[in-house]
């Protein structure tokens, strides 16, 4: 698309679509988003009504008058052997649609060869740690593919806050990471995962599910959902117990009296009253998980965990603070992946 003529600052209207690090440049010149008012979403296209929400949250962000790019690029470099490189969906004009629609001044789809001239580049970003973890296990590499290619488009696209969902949770975690260890002048920021109706985390890849194993696939968001349900339930047994602390003897005088019922709720009272709880979240997720299993066709799972979210390492039972309940299954050929933000021991400061 050729560049219009213009001077000065403008609204994100008309949006423009650039292939080349230097229209990029020219286009975010002309804009003038100001400081703190330049924005990027990046994406690998096939974009849904999750990359919308990111791109409405960052226009939200930065204001009319400010710059948000949308960048479409599929990275070679953050796919293993046998991934799905070659049939990973482009959709350029449909993306471009949803992109200005949702508020984007710019879309930065550069070649291959724009992004990496003189072929895949020698030196990498590498993710440490918690790259191999989880994902990193599954997907060796992935994520150093990942953390070079966002911090080549950090540089290129040169903006003041990142957009990234939080349905993809380990990444970023890793690019947050990355951002504060190498000092990138930008601030992350992560946005809620949109679901469809009945819970399935919209992603790219929903695409290749029949029908049928699109209704396997529901175990995902509903095994997150059962974890989350445990841990509901016993945060308000604990503010129970916070409020009238549990009188073990009274579950064994009510027993003699053949009151079970109340008895098993002074159990649980007494118990919440103790803390812990993490390992009953993460069976009540895999109860859900096991029976997907013998769906017909089957989930075949790949990872359930329920990790710190700063360093991506399992919790323990008695953890309390921020935590993320992660999973990974393949149903057919593709392989989804969905997550939880939770938080334990909501009810602490009442105790205090």
């Amino acid at each position: 698309m050729s560049l219009s003529a213009r001077k000065g600052p403008r609204r994100h209207a008309p949006a423009e679509l650039v292939s080349t690090v230097e229209d990029l440049e020219d286009v975010r010149a002309h804009f003038g988003g100001g400081p703190g008012r330049n924005a990027v979403v990046m994406t690998m296209g096939a974009l849904h009504e999750g990359h919308a929400t990111l791109v409405r949250a960052a226009r939200e962000r930065v204001g009319p008058d400010g710059f948000v790019v949308v960048t479409v690029f599929v990275n070679p470099l953050q796919f293993g052997a046998g991934e799905d490189l070659d049939r990973y969906p482009r959709t350029l004009d449909a993306d471009l649609e949803l992109a200005f629609g949702a508020g984007a001044s710019a879309v930065f789809a550069p070649s291959a060869d724009e992004v990496y001239p003189g072929g895949q580049p020698q030196v990498r970003i590498t993710a440490g740690p918690m790259g191999d973890r989880l994902e990193g296990a599954s997907r060796p590499g992935h994520f150093d593919g990942v953390l070079t290619v966002v911090a080549k488009l950090l540089h290129l696209t040169s903006p003041d806050l990142a957009f990234f969902g939080q349905k993809d949770a380990q990444q970023l975690a890793v690019i947050r990471r990355m951002a504060q260890d190498l000092n990138f002048p930008v601030e992350i920021v992560g946005v809620p995962t949109v679901r469809e109706a009945d819970g399935l985390a919209l992603s790219s890849r929903n695409r290749y599910l029949s029908p049928g194993e699109r209704r396997t696939a529901l175990a995902l968001s509903a095994a997150l959902f059962a974890g989350r349900d445990r841990l509901a339930a016993q945060e308000a047994l604990h503010a129970r117990a916070v409020a009238l602390p549990a009188d073990p003897g009274r579950a064994e005088a009510l027993s003699r009296l053949g009151e079970a019922r109340a008895a098993a709720d002074a159990h649980a009272v007494a118990q919440a009253a103790e803390g812990g709880g993490a390992d009953a979240v993460r069976t009540a997720a895999r109860a859900v998980l096991d029976e997907a299993a013998k769906a017909e066709p089957p989930l075949v799972l790949d990872y359930l965990a329920l990790i710190d979210p700063a360093d991506f390492t399992e919790v323990e039972d008695d953890h309390r603070g921020e935590a993320v309940l992660a999973v990974a299954a393949r149903v057919g050929t593709t392989r989804l992946i969905d997550n939880l933000p939770l938080h334990f021991g909501a009810t602490q400061g009442a105790a205090s």
